[in-house]
């Protein structure tokens, strides 16, 4: 491109990159806030994440029109064509972990009405913390381009598969003991289910970091051996 073209191409990404900063930051609220209102069986708490994520969404669909306006404006090729690309990705990345947020925020209400399964809630906010953290790095890594905090990152979704599948078996055993346990158990299987699939978005962002800086998707995944088979529907 022209260096001037160049410029204002350089300008205008940099604008859209901090529109999608400032989404991330709204869905990490919404991770923690639900994690949050799980473990507490805060209902007025559960309900902010739930109408919170139409402020996401609407983000999501900002960014994308931004993008477009980008693509119609500047024309870029090769490399810039990418970043503008990854930015969309990136984008429907945190749209997608806002609506995993709103799922785990909407079964509250069910769980505060139903038995308590010892220690279930605080596992859960502990596995959300984690995911919640690698997000907090995945938006570090976009900021500065940095691909070794983005392969850091994606080492540590192994960490949030083997919490599943930790929690997997103790779900079971507590369904086993006590038929009574078996609805909220469910539920928080659903609800580990869809932080095991919060962890796989942010390390997918990560992976679109290392597309852009370097030109490959970054490094090969372990992911463990998953007893996770039970599908969570997207809300």
């Amino acid at each position: 491109m022209e260096p001037h073209i160049a410029s204002a191409f350089d300008k205008d990404l940099e604008t859209i990159n901090l529109s999608v900063l400032q989404m991330g930051g709204q869905v990490e609220a919404a991770i923690l806030d639900a994690a949050r209102a799980l473990e507490s069986r805060d209902e007025e708490l559960a309900q902010v994440v739930v109408d919170g994520d139409k402020a996401i969404d609407a983000a999501e669909e900002e960014i994308n029109n931004q993008v477009v306006r980008l693509l119609a404006l500047r024309q870029p090729q090769a490399g810039d064509l990418r970043t503008a690309v990854a930015v969309m990705k990136t984008a429907g990345d945190l749209e997608r972990l806002g609506d995993y947020a709103k799922n785990m925020a909407k079964r509250v209400p069910v769980l505060a009405a139903s038995p308590i399964i010892d220690g279930a809630a605080g596992a859960l906010r502990r596995q959300a913390r984690l995911v919640g953290q690698m997000l907090t790095d995945m938006l570090d890594a976009f900021a500065r381009g940095d691909t070794d905090l983005a392969r850091d990152v994606i080492t540590r979704d192994v960490e949030v598969d083997d919490m599943t599948n930790a929690l997997f078996r103790e779900f079971i055993t507590h369904m086993m003991e006590d038929p009574r346990n078996i609805t909220p158990c469910l539920h928080y299987v659903f609800i580990a289910k869809n932080i095991e699939r919060m962890g796989d978005l942010v390390t997918h962002g990560a992976e679109n970091i290392i597309f852009v800086t370097e030109g490959e998707t970054g490094i090969e995944r372990d992911k463990g051996h998953s007893t996770a088979t039970i599908a969570a529907p997207k809300d």
